[in-house]
């Protein structure tokens, strides 16, 4: 038996070899893998995480080598893995260690990838689809027989979605064929990282996984651009639109920098913006996000690297794990919504250990300065948001039990013990499972008439004495349903997209169908940072050809709005708190200001707004709940500001509009932004009277879920959220290569199963599911509940406002928005700023 410290001799002479010390968590780390132990990393990005987590099992690889997969490193994110293939074969190149490693994803080529399965490398770096895929190999038994140690990259960013489930079901079988296999899990900052280590290693792993926690400081800076001066009618967008040229006085050329936005159609409307501002930052200037075409990001992160690009727009396809030296600055245009996400991109600047991170803050409206300060306040106090795992999603169960039954095969007693070892599913029913196999094996209670359907047949295990109760051996012996089940393995799933290519030329990424099939030809759009025409639509690609002609259309995508995180929501309850202490404090008729001042560079911008508000309405504090009535042209409206982002307004405007039109019925529009919802009923509504009498039952949580459920469409967002189950579940497939579905076709595919089970097995588990998750994800239940919670139990101020105010005015911007006009969205809010500024003025 070798010692510890021989084992590690290997890595300290690397060490040296590099003129490095190994910092006290790395060694920690490795001695904890050498005497079994499981484990998870949070340290700040840059410090030396990765050799934390796979030196351990280098070292124990050295110590008795031997041939096979030995080492499965599992990153969420392809980009990643050629950096951390370099990083690894770093010593093993330099110190002539016998060690082989391989990386294996969608990317690899086929005949890469028959050669691993022939030969597989000691090491293999790989994503969570790419081992499901291996899982429905026939050959996975004989793959993992010798594997020792999974490594799992950016785990807070897998843990809290489907991937995740995944992740840990796959990992759930390859416990069960190798009982002692070692779980590390690298982490970013969150809230519950004790049940992210739990979740990593699974239920039934002995002793508690390690937590490791080195003692780096990270220090954040966050400057944000001020407006020289604040209107008291903010709108979303119109600072950003004004204030670019702030934005290009305070970035520098020589400074390289990344410049992160939360969508990427604002990427590519501010990389257009900063193309035409700068044209000698052409070459130097880069946009980077999830469509572009794949060469092309490797070209640009390889520029970023090289120096030789300098200013890249981005979106969170750069906020994991790529090593960007070279940046010193991160820009935050519009406000990143959540403190994870924030200390996250601020992370990409800085990328070494003891380094401050600098982030310059460029507001898209004059509220988001509110949220900033919220955030640097939050930050200082060391609190980030949690991440918790689905609870035993079903569709990925399905695909997990169907992959297993393409490759090895299962058994189903034993397979049920694994699952339930795995953290999100070990309060697994015996009924729900029952239910799994048999939806498999037959078909379920409506689709057995259909032989695709009826994936898995039984066999007895090799071995077997035929007798009565002897275990069963599920397969999927029909080749067609397991080649279409292979090419459909994962999680992620998205509105069809459509190759962008020019003609005879390159192909520059993907858009959504939806985008595409309302274009023309002759007509001018702008992606991938190049302003393009559109010629024609050929076997689900859109040729194109460079354009000279203006454009301001940009492709839209689905799914890209952030809402404010629980935590932040607190954060900025407790700011605007502050700022009413303050306002009350400089006021000559005030008798208390509780002390607050307005201590922050945003807050004193924001200084005139909020006195408007304050003079117009109230500044709520803490333990109070604010309620505006007032008319205009357009009806009677009713603002509340509940201050706990947009998903949770949604779900609270339509129970109120709901509840209400069963006092007095009217035709209700709800429009919601991170801050509140506004209500717009007819002239003549009585909101007033209505909440003055109302307002405890608007707020009973009694009966909850059959007033949402009567209140919105909730039978439409099932039968949508349904569309990607049916696919993670592997009911509707995408064909063979050539031979893809659109996604009209995938709708119609998976609306017609809705319809189906809706009539004939209303107790469809996938069913459930897809109204749990409308109701707990869409629509944020458990949050909905807080608040309503929080709301009853604080002061009601209800205030009638002779106009709409400050906070007030971004919520009919949201409805403007949303509504066909002849008039342009900036012209109605121009036409709007003139009635209220001339009322004023009146006053």
């Amino acid at each position: 038996m070798v010692s510890q410290s021989a084992a590690l001799e290997p890595i300290e002479a690397w060490f040296r070899h590099k003129g490095w010390r190994p910092l006290p968590f790395q060694r920690q780390c490795w001695k904890a893998y050498l005497r079994g132990q499981n484990g998870l990393i949070q340290v700040p990005t840059g410090a030396g995480k990765t050799y934390a987590a796979v030196m351990g099992p280098i070292a124990a690889m050295l110590a008795n080598p031997g041939a096979g997969l030995r080492l499965l490193y599992l990153t969420p994110l392809r980009a990643l893995s050629r950096d951390l293939a370099l990083a690894i074969r770093e010593p093993i190149e330099a110190m002539g260690w016998p060690l082989t490693l391989g990386i294996r994803n969608g990317d690899t080529a086929s005949g890469e990838r028959s050669r691993q399965l022939r030969q597989p490398p000691q090491i293999l770096i790989t994503t969570p689809e790419s081992l499901s895929v291996l899982l429905a190999n026939r050959a996975a038994l004989q793959l993992f027989a010798g594997l020792e140690a999974v490594v799992l990259d950016e785990w807070h960013e897998l843990m809290g979605s489907k991937r995740g489930s995944q992740t840990e079901l796959a990992l759930s079988w390859l416990r069960g064929q190798r009982p002692g296999l070692r779980t590390w899990a690298i982490s970013a900052t969150i809230g519950n990282l004790e049940e992210a280590a739990r979740a990593a290693v699974g239920v039934g792993a002995g002793e508690d996984p390690l937590l490791v926690c080195a003692r780096i400081k990270r220090h954040t800076e966050i400057r944000s651009l001020l407006p020289e001066s604040i209107d008291g009618f903010p709108w979303g967008g119109h600072l950003g639109l004004r204030m670019y040229e702030e934005l290009v006085a305070a970035l520098d050329p020589a400074i390289s920098t990344l410049l992160f936005t939360n969508t990427r159609n604002q990427s590519e409307r501010w990389h257009q913006c900063l193309r035409y501002a700068c044209p000698e930052m052409e070459g130097a200037l880069a946009l980077h996000h999830g469509s572009i075409d794949r060469a092309e990001r490797e070209a640009i992160e390889a520029g970023v690297k090289s120096g030789a690009v300098r200013w890249v727009v981005c979106t969170s396809s750069l906020d994991l794990g790529v090593d960007f030296q070279p940046v010193e600055r991160v820009v935050q245009i519009g406000s990143a919504k959540n403190l994870a996400r924030l200390l996250q991109r601020a992370g990409r600047s800085a990328h070494n250990p003891g380094g401050t991170s600098q982030v310059l803050f460029m507001p898209t409206n004059a509220l988001e300065l509110l949220e900033v300060s919220a955030m640097r306040r939050g930050l200082a106090e060391g609190l980030v948001e949690t991440r918790r795992p689905p609870v035993a999603p079903l569709d990925v169960l399905l695909q997990h039990l169907t992959s297993l039954a393409c490759g090895p095969g299962f058994e189903p007693e034993r397979e049920l013990e694994r699952v339930r070892s795995s953290w999100s599913y070990r309060h697994l029913d015996g009924a729900s499972w029952q239910w799994c196999l048999r939806f498999l094996e037959h078909g379920g209670d409506c689709l057995g008439a259909y032989p695709r359907y009826r994936k898995l047949e039984r066999e007895e295990p090799p071995g077997a004495v035929p007798a009565t109760g002897a275990p069963v051996l599920f397969r999927v012996k029909d080749p067609v349903i397991a080649r279409l089940h292979r090419l459909g393995i994962g999680t992620i799933t998205s509105s069809s997209s459509i190759n962008v290519k020019v003609v005879r030329g390159a192909t520059l990424g993907h858009v959504e169908e939806g985008f595409v099939s309302r274009l023309k030809p002759g007509d001018v759009f702008f992606f991938a940072g190049r302003q393009l025409e559109f010629v024609r639509l050929r076997d689900m690609t859109a040729l194109v050809k460079a354009s000279t002609r203006k454009s301001r259309t940009v492709p839209a995508w689905a799914g890209g709005q952030m809402a404010l995180s629980d935590l932040l929501s607190v954060h900025l309850r407790r700011e605007v708190h502050r700022c009413a202490g303050a306002i009350q404090a400089t006021d000559p008729a005030a008798t208390s200001g509780e002390g607050h001042r307005l201590d922050t560079a945003e807050l004193r911008a924001l200084e005139p707004l909020l006195r408007r508000q304050a003079d117009l309405s109230r500044l709520p504090r803490e333990d109070q709940f604010l309620v505006e009535v007032t008319r205009s042209r357009e009806g009677s409206h009713l603002f509340a500001y509940p201050f706990e982002g947009r998903f949770v307004h949604e779900g609270l405007g339509f129970l109120w509009a709901g509840r209400l039109t069963r006092i007095q019925s009217a035709t209700i529009t709800v429009s919601v932004n991170d801050y509140g919802f506004e209500l717009l009923a007819p002239r003549g509504y009585p909101f007033e009277a209505l909440y003055e009498d109302w307002s405890d039952a608007l707020l009973d949580q009694a009966g909850l879920e059959a007033d949402l459920e009567a209140s919105i469409n909730l039978s439409e967002l099932c039968r949508r959220r349904f569309r990607s189950i049916a696919q993670i579940a592997g009911l509707v497939v995408n064909g063979f290569p050539g031979q893809k579905k659109s996604g009209g076709q995938l709708q119609i595919s998976a609306a017609l199963l809705f319809d189906v089970f809706s009539r004939h097995e209303p107790g469809n588990l996938l069913l459930e599911q897809a109204r749990r998750e409308v109701m707990d994800e869409q629509l944020e239940l458990g949050r909905l509940r807080q608040a309503l919670e929080r709301i009853s139990s604080a002061q009601r101020l209800l205030v009638r406002t002779p106009r709409p105010g400050p906070f007030a005015f971004p919520l009919l911007v949201e409805r403007l928005n949303n509504r066909m006009s002849s008039e342009s969205v900036l012209e109605r809010v121009q036409r709007l700023v003139a009635e209220a500024s001339k009322a004023e003025d009146d006053g």
